[in-house]
């Protein structure tokens, strides 16, 4: 009798696991516009920027903390092959990053959580 229940709560929980798989990317749509906000650490970890020598070869200034406040458009979800949630956003006012870059990704989940990426 007892290894019937400990199989039934264990069922039970598995199955409670199973339902709680919600992710907050999964709320982020195509056209949503987020805030980019501030970094954890001194650079931007989940949010892909180009490098200063590849802004400065396409003109543009490599001012990283101009980013801060922008706001950006959703303009395509991808699942990455390890599972991860990557978009790609461009400014709304339809400006460049740097001067030079239209587009940036980014992995949700994690920009997300650590505040790089803000909801609206």
């Amino acid at each position: 009798m007892i290894k019937y229940l400990v199989v039934f709560f264990f069922s039970a929980n598995l199955l409670h696991a199973q339902g709680d798989t919600h992710k907050k990317g999964e709320q982020v749509k195509v056209g949503d516009v987020l805030e980019i906000g501030v970094p954890t650490s001194q650079k931007y970890r989940h949010i892909e920027l180009p490098r200063a020598n590849f802004i400065i070869k396409r003109g543009g200034l490599a001012n990283y903390k101009s980013l801060k406040g922008n706001k950006v458009v959703v303009t395509s979800i991808e699942e990455g092959k390890d599972g991860a949630t990557e978009i790609k956003i461009k400014r709304k006012d339809g400006g460049r990053f740097f001067g030079s870059h239209t587009l940036i990704s980014a992995d949700i989940d994690d920009a997300l959580a650590s505040g790089e990426l803000l909801t609206n």
